[in-house]
């Protein structure tokens, strides 16, 4: 049986067609833009027409759907909450899609996805095929993480299993849209990063420009942002490692390029566990664009 996964994105939802999950060979992957702004049912109408577009393509009907998506479906009320994609708060997305599709529908968010399809597919399986509990995590614009356990995503009571993001860390990070103050994300998501970069420079640069400088080694304020990242880093990782104890973490995002994470900030990691060393395997992800609709593949 095939499997069929749909990644939800703000401006673009794309769907692809896996042979199965032994054998992931892509039979059919298309793109089709969100249109988010037309509103929630016409969110609906763009995925259906997407699903119609891989049918023609394939030759298959599905006989099951994961989608990934901003957000989370909250267990307790069957509804869409913290999403960034607004049209879709507040509404009982997976029933209105198996209405519109006729078929079963399982959702998770987009951090949840990319978990478990580099659990299954990516990084994890060349270095650790027996790996039992994997952290994916999500460092760009915003902060997440997926947590899988025995090759399934872990969703929680309340849908926010994984969400690491919104821990708090340090009254430094200041207010953070979800309401509170000193999330991790305020503090090492690459906006918390150029945004203090700004501040002690006076200058606004990108990221990947703060990085440059700072290997470089011709920009004292480059050097502290990026010390800042490894110190905060550690100590946020830390708090993951001693509750869930992962075999691997997986660093995706822009932010997860950098590579003192991989050795730095691992290093800072291990100054705050409840142990002696650190044996958990920090990764760099494999399957770039493709971990979310491949992610929602592999959801049911």
């Amino acid at each position: 049986m095939a499997f069929w996964g749909i990644d939800l994105g703000g401006t673009k939802i794309e769907g692809a067609v896996l042979e199965n999950r032994e054998n992931p060979t892509t039979l059919a992957r298309q793109r089709i833009p969100t249109e988010a702004g037309l509103g929630y049912e016409h969110i609906l109408e763009q995925i259906a027409q997407l699903v119609d577009m891989l049918v023609q393509e394939t030759g298959k009907r599905p006989e099951r759907i994961g989608l990934g998506h901003p957000g989370t479906l909250d267990p307790n009320t069957g509804v869409v909450k913290n999403a960034n994609t607004t049209a879709l708060i507040g509404k009982p997305f997976d029933k209105d899609l198996e209405r519109r599709l006729g078929v079963p529908v399982r959702l998770a968010n987009d951090a949840n996805c990319f978990a478990v399809a580099e659990a299954l597919l990516g990084a994890v399986p060349e270095v650790l095929p027996n790996a039992e509990v994997v952290f994916g995590v999500i460092l760009g614009t915003g902060v997440g993480g997926g947590l899988v356990v025995r090759q399934k995503v872990i969703n929680g009571r309340q849908g926010i299993a994984g969400e690491w993001g919104h821990n708090f860390l340090d009254e430094n990070g200041g207010p953070c849209y979800c309401g509170k103050t000193g999330c991790v994300e305020t503090l090492i998501s690459g906006p918390a990063l150029e945004k203090f970069y700004a501040r002690e420079s006076g200058q606004h640069l990108p990221l990947r420009d703060i990085v440059a400088r700072a290997e470089a080694g011709s920009d004292p304020v480059a050097r502290e942002t990026m010390n800042r990242l490894i110190h905060f880093f550690g100590k946020a990782i830390a708090v993951v490692i001693n509750i869930v104890d992962p075999d691997a973490i997986v660093l995706g995002g822009g932010v997860g390029n950098i590579d003192r994470l991989y050795t730095d900030g691992v290093a800072e990691a291990r100054k705050h566990l409840f142990n002696t060393r650190i044996d958990t395997i920090f990764l760099k992800p494999k399957l770039g664009d493709s971990a979310g609709v491949f992610g929602a593949a592999l959801l049911f």
